[in-house]
């Protein structure tokens, strides 16, 4: 408990990390709201499957928004090294796995609470914005969509804070973790050569994990369901926590 309340104290003490995150939920939250009145204005311009994909629109501004939780993740692992602080977190906490367990805890627990945040936060937005059109939380789907994304974006934080810790740089993380997101969703993920494996991606799968049809997103298509999706973003985090364990484990501060 000592060890995740001293990560949670060098968290919150960080101001720009807070107005960052805070500006996250509104611009999700207004980006709904537009996104739902330009929809409703015209939907009767719409095709039979713009009109079938309507009541997924909420989940789009969180992707975009998810920038400030990676962003968050990789700073809660990297600020130390660029700091310096990490040889004396380290002589204080020689347990190197309660070590990366602490960040990790503080990073689902921020994440967690945000990405409720803007997901219902979202969610009610856009419907409020789409007013005939819209979509109930008792609709079939829609409640599991929403956890699906609060999961995502949560579990995409601590995956940032993984890949952080592995390479000890929050440029090089940043740089490597920006691209993955926006590339893959935008460009990589339409070409039908490498789709078979770029939906495997994080964030295709983040996709998947919201998706009320499968094989109908506005990201494209996947040959999976929500619940591989969601076991698919744990192997991406497991995986990231262990190449930081195993870097914490093996290379000097």
């Amino acid at each position: 408990m000592n060890l995740v309340l001293a990560e949670w104290t060098k968290a919150r003490t960080v101001r720009s990390t807070w107005w960052s995150l805070f500006t996250t939920a509104v611009l999700s939250v207004g980006l709904g709201l537009l996104l739902g009145v330009q929809m409703a204005n015209n939907y009767d311009e719409m095709t039979a499957d713009q009109q079938a994909t309507i009541a997924q629109i909420s989940f789009y501004p969180p992707l975009l928004g998810q920038v400030a939780l990676v962003v968050f993740g990789v700073l809660l692992a990297s600020a130390e090294y660029t700091t310096g602080t990490i040889r004396a977190s380290l002589a204080a906490v020689p347990r190197r796995g309660a070590f990366l367990a602490a960040k990790a805890l503080v990073a689902t627990g921020v994440a967690g609470v945000l990405s409720v945040v803007v997901a219902f936060g979202t969610f009610f937005a856009t419907q409020a914005s789409l007013g005939e059109h819209a979509v109930s939380l008792t609709d079939p789907g829609i409640l599991r969509a929403v956890l699906g994304e609060c999961a995502y974006l949560t579990m995409m934080c601590v995956f940032a804070t993984g890949v952080a810790m592995i390479l000890r740089s929050s440029a090089l993380s940043l740089g490597i973790l920006i691209p993955l997101l926006f590339l893959n969703s935008q460009g990589l993920a339409s070409l039908p050569a490498i789709r078979s494996v770029t939906q495997y991606l994080p964030d295709q799968a983040g996709a998947a994990m919201m998706q009320l049809d499968t094989g109908r997103f506005f990201l494209g298509e996947v040959d999976f369901g929500p619940g591989t999706a969601f076991l698919i973003m744990l192997a991406w985090v497991a995986a990231a926590l262990a190449g930081g364990y195993v870097s914490l484990r093996h290379r000097d501060a």
